[in-house]
């Protein structure tokens, strides 16, 4: 074998996704180097296995088959002009602490991203969001083992196809399997602060100009506040996309539900609060056994304790067919369900 990879029978995954889910591995196949990867893969010759970072995206509804995962954590600065500064990172680089990296740097452009559990390699695949700010908005290439073709090809942003929470590798999970990723950030880039409360911590400390890593800290304080640690409480973060649905619609709402907050997407869109359409159902802090919703915040369910797979998607499924029936919206989920479809 290979010192580039390392294979593990029957792993135990209860450790490597952010609920807390029991979950076993026929194989996992954990992969130090990218140039190693068509050998890994022909360690796992029974169809494509589970491509797994952080695993804090995604809910395990049974064991899993055959898993893959990146463990090169490798990051570096390509160029810099003194303004603009492209750097790399490995698909196993930890996200928040890479972003801290960046931040340590005085580079812009991630610091609204801070704190969103699991890793560099994953970012791309959700687009990942937060604050205000997309991943792919600061993704200049994405590299990638193309399984069909047996080689690892570079995909430019058009080529990754971002779009809200979603980009080619998502939509065709069984074809690629992200390396690296390459971005281009700034050492002298206006801040967005137009999210909700942004601003507000950041005039409560006195902060009229901030840098980077200002913000980057009241985003940090601000998701601490809202959102569950899955350290303390298995968790995945947002459960539920923000659903997106066309103006008319979005309109007939607003005037049949007063105080519904609905932002706009483009001229025939229009993006609704899946918390607020949940809260107002009822759900915040409801417990099934040990499947619940958090009691901050309505759209993250948590794991109290042994919560199974199934009972976690059992209650996700009754809170979107309560929101489906009051307000004629669907939800979507934002985590990847192994084991089970929604």
């Amino acid at each position: 074998m290979s010192p580039a990879f390392r294979v593990l029978e029957r792993a135990d995954l209860t450790s490597r996704n952010s609920f807390g889910i029991r979950a076993t591995a026929r194989r996992l196949v954990d992969v130090a180097d990218a140039d190693a990867m068509p050998e890994a893969l022909a360690v796992l010759d029974d169809g494509p296995p589970l491509v797994l970072g952080g695993g804090s995206n995604l809910l395990f509804v049974g064991d899993a088959g055959d898993v893959l995962t990146v463990s090169d954590a490798r990051r570096a600065v390509l160029s810099d002009d003194g303004e603009r500064v492209v750097v790399r990172a490995a698909a196993g680089a930890d996200w928040h602490g890479f972003v801290l990296w960046t931040l340590a740097q005085d580079l812009g452009g991630l610091e609204n991203l801070a704190l969103i559990p699991g890793t560099v390699g994953a970012a791309p695949i959700q687009n990942i969001g937060a604050y205000g700010v997309e991943v792919g908005e600061h993704v200049i290439a994405v590299d990638a083992f193309d399984r069909h073709t047996r080689d690892v090809v570079r995909l430019d942003t058009a080529a990754c196809r971002f779009g809200y929470r979603d980009s080619v590798f998502k939509q065709h999970p069984d074809r690629w399997i992200v390396t690296g990723v390459e971005f281009a950030l700034h050492r002298f880039a206006e801040p967005t602060l137009d999210y909700a409360g942004l601003r507000d911590v950041l005039a409560a400390r006195g902060i009229t100009a901030p840098r980077p890593i200002d913000v980057a800290e009241a985003v940090i304080d601000i998701r601490r506040s809202k959102l569950p640690d899955p350290a303390v409480i298995g968790n995945a973060g947002s459960f539920f996309k923000n659903p997106i649905v066309p103006a008319a619609q979005a309109a007939a709402l607003v005037a049949a539900h007063a105080g519904i907050p609905v932002f706009a997407v483009d001229d025939g869109l229009r993006k609704l609060s899946a918390a607020w359409l949940i809260d107002r159902c009822g759900w915040k802090g409801h417990r099934d056994g040990d499947a619940g919703v958090a009691p901050g915040h309505a759209l993250v369910l948590v794991n109290h304790g042994h919560a199974q797979g199934a009972e976690l998607l059992a209650l996700a499924r009754r809170i979107a067919a309560s929101v489906q029936m009051r307000f004629g919206v669907a939800l979507e989920p934002e985590p990847r369900i192994v084991g089970a479809t929604w």
